[in-house]
């Protein structure tokens, strides 16, 4: 599905993190790993370039160091424009850090100036593991809403678990035992369920599927927090919920909470 895995540092263990996930992702679809460090002055490039390029030494990757003297987010796009079917990894803390929650953050733009390409975005814990073991994703998880927004996603996510060898569980939070109203949806076992046989058939993928009660967020998280070897698969609501995401929506809450990526796409 992905040809590069495009990997984003900053020089801080926190970026760092993203990279066990990377390096699996590239190790099982057969991609390129490269790691893309943007500066925004040319006199530290020559530092920049270094610490780069030992990271993709130990990572069998390739590494580049880009100056930019205008926005990073737009860097780091032009940088995953240049070469077809490229998935951007990286984390929701940089440098400084501070929270995704800082609306303007590289991230945050990254995301937000994809024109619907997922990216991957992993909150970190502030623990270096530059160093771990590759992670192989054997598990992808697809919340849905009852949206088309979160329904168009799907058969990307599919995909992206096929080319993985990873099982696909379709997920959706309702508030009690029975149904939840979702805009303008009823989501419950029905809709999940044909969802997830949908998906199964098309795509010959091994699909499972569950309605979680509770809190979206924390009925999420529970059923995924600590899974290092599972992705989950969100979507945002548009420019003006996306900005909010990064304050409290679902996929914010779960981006922060899960301890897992998040692979996550805007309109």
């Amino acid at each position: 599905m992905y040809q590069r895995i495009l990997a984003t540092l900053d020089g801080s263990r926190f970026s760092e993190e993203i990279l066990p996930w990377a390096t699996g992702l590239a190790a099982a679809q057969g991609a390129t790993l490269e790691l893309l460090r943007v500066v925004e002055k040319e006199a530290a490039s020559a530092e920049a370039t270094a610490y780069v390029n030992r990271l993709a030494q130990e990572h069998n990757a390739r590494g580049q160091c880009r100056p930019t003297s205008g926005n990073v987010a737009e860097a780091i796009l032009t940088e995953a424009h240049a070469a077809p079917d490229t998935l951007v990894a990286m984390t929701s803390r940089g440098h400084s850090g501070l929270m995704e929650a800082l609306l303007g953050s590289v991230a945050l733009q990254v995301v937000r100036a994809s024109k619907g390409a997922p990216v991957l975005v992993y909150h970190p814990s502030g623990a270096s593991n530059a160093a771990a073991a590759p992670v192989r994703i054997k598990h992808v998880m697809l919340p849905l809403e009852g949206t088309a927004l979160s329904e168009d996603f799907a058969p990307q996510v599919a995909e992206f678990a096929r080319s993985l060898g990873a099982d696909l569980t379709v997920l959706a939070a309702a508030p009690s035992d029975d149904v939840a109203d979702a805009g303008d949806a009823i989501i419950g076992q029905g809709y999940v369920r044909g969802q997830a046989q949908e998906l199964a058939q098309r795509f010959g993928i091994q699909a499972n599927w569950d309605v979680l009660h509770g809190e979206p967020v924390d009925a999420i998280v529970g059923y995924s927090k600590g899974r290092r070897d599972t992705v989950l698969a969100m979507t945002t609501r548009g420019l003006g919920a996306l900005e909010s995401a990064f304050v409290g929506s679902v996929t914010a809450g779960c981006l922060r909470k899960a301890g897992v990526p998040v692979l996550m796409r805007a309109p």
